[in-house]
């Protein structure tokens, strides 16, 4: 047994252990590999649970409705309006735990509910290394950690999740709409809007990893190095700003370092170090 195959083996160990479980699924691979774990444990035991709001996107659900009907394990979407909350919508960088905490607060309601015994999400080793004051929302409702507790590292996951022929095993890294608008900069359904127009705009002219990063008057635009010859084409600059002045931006920008993950986190960091 290698060490992918021992952590697969604890993954399921640790499952099997909870009575009955909610996965909080957002149709990302984590989440994804993680519902799809559980259902192999578990069986009818579990249940996805996938949370609708304006933060997320219409591409998302799409998403992980495609990943529910390939794996064939109990789903269900719920609403939940962390918009209403004035400490979200300031979008002070601890924005993501106000987020988690009204998600966490639905699914143990839901939980209590129907009987089930546990709620799960799907963080992983790898998310340590950022800024994710979700966390924090997770510990507080006593929320499961499977991957992270197997040891499982995205590489990992996307392994299992390709072995499982999961559809999104290789889907680009996500998250909530929110997480483009700058810091300080009031979440809005307009901006929210604004943003998921830009990125399907993108999408529809062939980049597969990219951000909009919504900075007010100014969008910055990040692309994967790997794509970023592409988008320095004079051609592309014409089309950037043939889709995003009419969105509403005076200035159209393009991102030199290319999309990494936690741009928006990054002097956040710095100033913790």
């Amino acid at each position: 047994m290698n060490e992918l195959e021992a952590k697969e083996q604890r993954l399921q160990e640790e499952l099997k252990k909870a009575p009955s479980l909610v996965v909080a699924y957002s149709g990302g691979v984590d989440s994804a590999y993680l519902a799809y774990a559980a259902h192999r444990a578990l069986g009818e035991r579990v249940l996805a649970v996938t949370a609708l709001s304006a933060s997320y996107s219409a591409r998302d659900r799409e998403e992980a409705e495609k990943c529910v009907r390939k794996a064939r394990f109990a789903h269900e979407f719920i609403e939940t309006d962390e918009l209403s909350n004035p400490s979200y919508r300031a979008n002070n960088p601890d924005r993501c735990y106000f987020c988690k905490d009204e998600l966490f607060e639905k699914l143990d309601q839901l939980a209590s509910a129907r009987g089930f015994a546990a709620v799960a999400y799907g963080v992983n080793v790898d998310d340590q290394g950022d800024w994710r004051p979700g966390q924090r929302a997770a510990r507080e409702h006593q929320v499961l950690a499977p991957l992270l507790d197997a040891g499982m590292t995205k590489a990992d996951i996307r392994e299992l999740a390709r072995r499982a022929d999961l559809p999104v095993w290789d889907r680009p890294a996500s998250a909530c709409l929110s997480s483009r608008i700058a810091y300080g900069l009031e979440v809005t359904p307009e901006r929210l809007n604004v943003v998921e127009q830009g990125e399907a705009a993108l999408r529809a002219l062939g980049f597969r990893q990219f951000r909009v990063r919504h900075h007010g008057d100014l969008v910055r635009i990040e692309i994967a190095p790997e794509e970023l010859a592409q988008a320095l084409a004079p051609e592309m600059a014409r089309r950037f700003v043939e889709i995003f002045k009419p969105l509403g931006f005076k200035f159209v920008t393009l991102d030199l370092e290319g999309y990494r993950t936690g741009s928006l986190n990054t002097h956040l960091v710095k100033i913790g170090d």
